[in-house]
């Protein structure tokens, strides 16, 4: 039978394990991002995928979940409820009829150009309410965790 575990060690788990730290703000910003992205029908999920979707080209499934971190499975399920709004499409790669690119369709094109001032307006009040924080340095820094 294995030892418990000492309220010493949570108690250090909880005041320096960065994963507990990093989910912990994410979830933060993730609810505050849902609330202001509301009015417009978009979760801040929905809203980074549409946003990564906004480019010149259409990009490949494999890249868009590189882009946002998930397995090509989950990026698969959150594109499906964008896709039954219309606000997103796939169709198959033309340089590789294996693959599948996604593209915006005009009224998911919409629904972003109204989602990006409230994103911004958000967005400057999360970086104003971090007093003594360099945020860019923060970005940087979350950016080497691979």
């Amino acid at each position: 039978m294995s030892k418990p575990v000492p309220f010493d060690t949570t108690l250090h788990v909880r005041d320096h394990c960065l994963c507990l730290h990093a989910q912990r703000a994410a979830r933060v910003l993730a609810r505050r991002f849902d609330e202001a992205l509301r009015p417009v029908g978009l979760t801040n999920q929905q809203f980074s995928l549409l946003m990564s979707l906004n480019r010149p080209k259409a990009p490949t499934i494999g890249v868009v979940a590189e882009l946002l971190g998930m397995d090509r499975t989950t990026l698969t399920a959150a594109l499906k409820p964008l896709e039954r709004r219309g606000l997103a499409t796939t169709a198959v790669d033309p340089a590789d009829r294996r693959g599948r690119n996604v593209l915006l369709t005009p009224e998911g094109e919409a629904l972003l150009a109204e989602a990006v001032p409230i994103w911004r307006d958000t967005h400057a009040a999360v970086e104003r309410s971090m007093v003594g924080v360099d945020v860019d340095r923060l970005r940087h820094d979350l950016g080497t965790i691979v």
